[in-house]
């Protein structure tokens, strides 16, 4: 009998949007942040600082999102939720295991200031 499974293949790009769109769904993020504000990160970073970072470890995926918040969010509610509706946005699109989501929260958005693209 041949074997008609198939295999998905999804691009990084594809990955990063779907975790984009989880986070910024969740209320009280202002935007992913475009700045880096860990050095340790931007020494290591071999091209221009993207705000969400995911890495395949042994078929399972950790996700590393940098966000900016609303001055008036619950940081730790604010993270928590995020950490959650990426993890299972991601999985249930993908069925693909989501074995870390940390999420660093890079700045606080006050008043009417811009937030930055």
């Amino acid at each position: 009998m041949a074997d008609n499974a198939t295999k998905l293949s999804i691009n990084t790009e594809v990955l990063r949007k779907m975790a984009e769109i989880a986070t910024l769904e969740v209320e009280g993020v202002a935007s992913i942040a475009k700045k880096n504000y860990d050095l340790k990160d931007a020494v290591k970073a071999k091209g221009p600082f993207q705000g969400i970072k995911i890495e395949s470890v042994n078929g399972a995926l950790e996700i590393g999102i940098y966000i900016t918040v609303k001055k008036d969010a619950k940081v730790k509610e604010v993270a928590d939720k995020v950490q959650q509706n990426v993890k299972d946005k991601i999985q249930t699109m993908t069925n693909t295991a989501v074995t870390r989501v940390n999420v660093d929260i890079s700045d606080i958005v006050f008043g009417d200031e811009p937030v930055e693209e």
